[in-house]
This record gives C-alpha cells, structure tokens and sequence, in this order.
C-alpha cells in the first residue's frame, strides 16, 4: 500500500495540487462539539446550512458509512504581492485573492475527479478483488475540509480558523476525496501559531472573540459575500474597500513567506479586470454587464446588488467626491439593499446632495430598512 500511496502523491502533484495527505475516517469528537457549539451560540449567521447538515459535516461517516479514508488535497492560489498593500487604493474595490481568477470550485473539482478516476485505475489493477469507491467534494457539500486537512498533515487551523500550511501558508484551496480503501494515515499536522495573534489583531471588524473562535455575524468575508440585507453601519467603516471578501487575516500570517508563487495553479492567476477594479465601474453594474463581467468567477454567485452594495460602502468610505454622482444615481436603484448603501455613501461624500434627494425619494420609499437610512439610522 505503501507504493500506492507514493504514486498516489505524484498524480496529485502532476494534476496540479500542491499537498496532499490522508486522514482517517473518524474525526475527533471535540471537531464535532465546537461545531455544534458555534451554531448553537448564532455565529454561524445566515449560513443556515451549516446549520441543517452539521450532523454530516461533523464525522464522514454520518455523509458515506463506507468511508474509510479521507485523501486531503490543496491547491495553492498564493498571491505575487501582499494582499494588505491593496488596502491603501480607497478608489478601487478589493476582491479576495481567492476570487480573482478563475471559480475555484470547477478547477478543484475537475482535478480531484481525474485523480478518483486514476485511483480506480490504479488500484483496480493491482487488487482485481477489491472494488475502490471515492466521492469527491469541494466546499459544497456537509465535509468539514479544514479538520480534514489537519488530520491529514496537510498543516493546522491557525488562530485565525483558517489552514495554515508550513509551505504554502495561508493560501491554499482544499478538496476532498472520500474512499472506501483503508489507506495508512499520514499523521496529524501539529499547531505551530505559537503566541503569534497576527491575524486576530488587523481583523477590522474584531471578528475573533478569542483565538481560533471565529463570530461570522462580524467578518468582512461573511458580510459582503453571504450576508443578503444591509450591512450594519457598526462595520460600514470597516468594510473599507473590500468589495468580496477579505484576505487581512490570511495575509498577516508570518507563515506566508514559506509560500510559493510558482506552486499556485495557473488557473488562479488573477484576471486583469479583478485586481483592484476602478469603484466606478463597479457602481455602474446593471444584472446584464454583472453576468458578464463575473461569467466563470466564483464572485457571480453572489449577484449584482450585493457587489453594487458592496461598493457603494466602498465609495463612502473612499472621501472621493467623485463617486457622489453614481451614488445619487443609485438612490433609486430597483434593489433595497443597494438604495440604502448608496444613501448611507453619498451622505459620507456629500449630506446636502443627499438631502436634497430626500425630498424626492424618502416619501415613496417602500422599504422599512431604507426609510431608515434616510432618517441616519441603522437598518433594523
């Protein structure tokens, strides 16, 4: 088994993953009670699948009973520059890393299917009495991928929750592949954070109640990529230019200097129009140019109002009054959610404007959340 498990490795590698480990089946109990602890306490926001599965998500067996190993795989996307750098450019937005190029889920997906298929082959070749069974999964599905990951050696859950990988740093997509063969275990990763807080202490929205603890309901990634109704204005200032996602946890990691940019797999390689795109462009998105712009990107699942909304957060917290036109345009826009983080932006940029608007809009508003923008107030 041992040899297979070395050629197992070099089909990974030669599809383009750069780790690769295996964990066993079972998870430790504790993954599961700090699990159902984190929904219970609400943290998991609106993410209420989390909610539904977490019985599955908490030990593989409950998904595949047949399951006996678990093959763990990552895929590097490290950037060729330091994400916090982007922070300074207020009249562009900031995507994730992880979204700039191409949907991580199709290429993850598509070489894990080509390695299963390899393993298949392979091993049906050697063992003609024993019938290997895989499932595949990317982030979709009930696998808690980062748990996995570190049983599997592939590095640890670091204070900020996220993986974090000797070579490779923070900066690595994980997939997952269920089987029915026993494969020896590669060994556990071993937390090496040590008394850094790095990563806690640039969270802008003070999203960490205590290391390794992460309040979703607060963070950056979670309010401009799940989260469907208003920001709170709480964390509008925040947000600063973060458009989707936010990667100042990840890159504050000192870790990342073991990382490799010749590791990351090509379909990664940011796409021109995603690295720190203009905010005015963004703020001009109707549904049509939206499903355009983001055809093949992870970002378009989100949908055209959060990003606009998203960016009209950004363009109040620019001081650029440039961005007061677009804004005061979008004051009518046909979403609530983008009508009342553009009144919220354009009363940063320019209060009189707004209140001139006021007169014409407020009395027509139906929504309640909007009314209150207008009054100044945060959106129940």
């Amino acid at each position: 088994m041992d040899g297979f498990v070395g050629r197992l490795r070099a089909e990974a590698l030669a599809l383009g993953f750069a780790d690769i480990g295996i964990a066993p089946a079972t998870l430790s109990p504790q993954v599961g009670e700090r699990l159902h602890q984190w929904i219970d306490q609400g943290c998991h926001g609106e993410m209420l699948w989390m909610d539904s599965r977490k019985d599955q998500r908490a030990q593989p067996p409950t998904l595949w009973p047949d399951v006996q190993s678990v093959i763990m795989l990552g895929m590097s996307y490290a950037p060729d520059h330091d994400p916090l750098d982007s922070l300074a450019h207020r009249d562009n937005g900031l995507i994730s890393v992880y979204a700039q190029g191409g949907d991580y889920h199709k290429h993850v997906k598509k070489a894990l299917k080509a390695l299963a298929r390899w393993i298949i082959d392979e091993h049906g070749c050697s063992h003609p009495d024993q019938t290997p069974e895989v499932k595949v999964f990317v982030d979709t599905a009930p696998v808690m991928e980062k748990a996995l990951a570190e049983a599997a050696g592939l590095g640890w859950q670091g204070k900020h929750t996220n993986m974090v990988s000797y070579s490779h740093g923070s900066w690595l997509f994980l997939g997952a592949i269920y089987t029915n063969l026993d494969l020896p275990a590669s060994g556990a990763g071993r937390d090496s954070c040590g008394s850094c807080s790095a990563c806690l202490d640039i969270c802008p929205t003070k999203a960490f109640p205590a290391p390794y603890r992460l309040d979703a309901r607060r963070c950056i990634s979670y309010l401009t990529i799940e989260h469907g109704g208003p920001i709170a204005h709480e964390f509008r200032a925040a947000v600063g230019n973060h458009v989707y996602g936010c990667d100042d946890c990840l890159a504050a990691c000192p870790w990342n200097k073991f990382a490799e940019e010749a590791q990351r797999n090509r379909a990664f390689l940011p796409r021109a129009e995603f690295v720190l795109p203009d905010l005015d462009a963004l703020l001009t998105l109707d549904r049509e140019s939206f499903a355009s712009v983001f055809a093949g990107s992870a970002i378009k699942r989100s949908g055209r109002d959060r990003i606009v909304r998203n960016a009209c957060i950004a363009a109040g917290n620019s001081g650029n009054i440039r961005f007061a036109d677009a804004l005061a345009h979008l004051v009518g826009d046909d979403s609530a959610i983008v009508r009342g983080a553009a009144i919220w932006g354009l009363r940063q940029l320019d209060p009189d404007r707004l209140a001139a608007l006021r007169h014409e809009c407020e009395a027509d508003e139906p929504d309640p959340a909007v009314q209150s923008e207008w009054r100044g107030e945060c959106p129940a």
